[in-house]
């Protein structure tokens, strides 16, 4: 029995299992084409402990790591939920992480550690006041980082923070923010030095400050159930109280949460590859094409092997790669080849799975749709596959 494949982790799989059956299938279309999933489904999932699973209980988690949170978001897609539903659902797992490990407290997958020193002011309060309402499923809290011309370059950020007595007054423009229309609060990078200096700062920004603008709701190739916007900032006035850590850490906040949401990302890879494989398992042993099964022809499953021969040997990578981080090792480059192979084996099987399906693929009825258009994002988010190409070479040597 692996470390993964516990009884604990077990039951997990099936609390998981259930709350999709129940809470999220028979919602999930209507969800997709209404943009956004419902508040009260981070209540419902609080209320089982879904939603604090990796983050302690000191400070209002369900208790676990990094490979409980892997866990659940594996099982959440293999029982016919998306990549896209635990990006809308799971977005505090973005969130809040830096405001745990500037309290000093330690979670699963991340360098943990009280930031900048024991001096920064309000980050015990910070946990009281958004940290524990939003794992209680009563806030939602989203992650800005990426601006309109930085892309991947978070040194580059561009977003100003000035300080102005007990305020930092802040302006710039943040895109692509996940559950930023829904969200609460914004855990936001910005530049306490000139813009593009690299000396960056994260600031807790409450919706609904003078100057704090929410824009339109972006429209997406794919994770449609999940809302995605744009911010703007302008003279926007934020307590000095609401600052995470001490000033000018925030890069190094930001680069150590990177393990964790990068192996989230390759767990929703080969995930939606495993679901894709089984949906297309079933359909070609009920399909039947001039009188036979598709699963009769030996084209059609020597294609399905290589496709779950793909998705398994991605998920026992990321696994093996989870459990060392989760032991605190330095796996940075490993984290990154994780993702790439996960990447490329969804992508694979993804496209394939459809392929088999038909016609009926191509259709919005078909959940094999949903995971082609969902797993394109995959190779972007959290750092894009070419980033993670020159964190390997990196780690080469070159």
């Amino acid at each position: 029995m692996s470390i993964v494949d516990t009884p604990e982790r077990r039951q997990l799989r099936e609390l998981t299992r259930a709350f999709v059956t129940r809470e999220v299938l028979p919602h999930l279309d209507d969800w997709e084409r209404a943009g956004e999933v419902p508040r009260a489904l981070h209540a419902i999932a609080a209320k089982l402990g879904l939603l604090g699973v990796g983050f302690p209980e000191s400070v209002g988690g369900s208790g676990g790591d990094l490979l409980d949170s892997i866990i659940v978001t594996e099982e959440v897609i293999r029982s016919g939920g998306s990549s896209g539903l635990i990006a809308a659902l799971f977005t505090h797992g973005i969130a809040l992480p830096h405001m745990v490990a500037a309290a000093g407290v330690s979670i699963g997958g991340s360098l943990g550690g009280r930031l900048g020193g024991t001096s920064a002011p309000g980050d015990d309060d910070l946990v009281q006041r958004y940290v524990r309402p939003t794992l209680a499923g009563t806030m939602i809290g989203a992650l800005a980082i990426t601006e309109p011309d930085g892309g991947s370059d978070v040194a580059g950020i561009r977003t100003t923070a000035r300080r102005d007595g007990d305020h930092y007054v802040v302006n710039g423009s943040k895109t692509y923010i996940t559950s930023g229309h829904r969200a609460d609060f914004v855990t936001t990078a910005v530049c306490t030095d000139f813009p593009g200096s690299g000396e960056l700062t994260l600031l807790v920004i409450d919706k609904g400050l003078p100057g704090f603008t929410v824009g339109r709701r972006l429209e997406k190739l794919g994770w449609h159930c999940s809302d995605t916007a744009e911010l703007s900032f302008v003279d926007v006035r934020v307590p000095v109280a609401n600052r995470i850590g001490a000033e000018d850490t925030g890069f190094l906040a930001i680069m150590q949460n990177f393990a964790a949401e990068r192996l989230s990302l390759a767990t929703q890879a080969y995930a939606t590859a495993q679901r894709c494989v089984e949906l297309a398992v079933r359909w070609c042993r009920d399909r039947e094409t001039f009188g036979r099964p598709l699963a009769s022809r030996q084209v059609v499953r020597h294609r399905l092997a290589e496709m779950h021969t793909r998705a398994e040997a991605a998920r026992a990578y990321v696994h093996e790669v989870a459990v060392r981080v989760a032991a605190g090792e330095p796996v940075v480059t490993e984290v990154a080849m994780a993702k790439n192979v996960a990447v490329a084996a969804c992508d694979e099987v993804v496209d394939q799975a459809l392929q088999l399906h038909g016609g009926f693929g191509y259709m919005r009825d078909a959940e094999v749709e949903r995971h082609y258009r969902d797993a394109r994002i995959l190779g972007i988010g959290g750092g894009a596959t070419e980033i993670m190409n020159e964190i390997i070479v990196k780690g080469m040597g070159l």
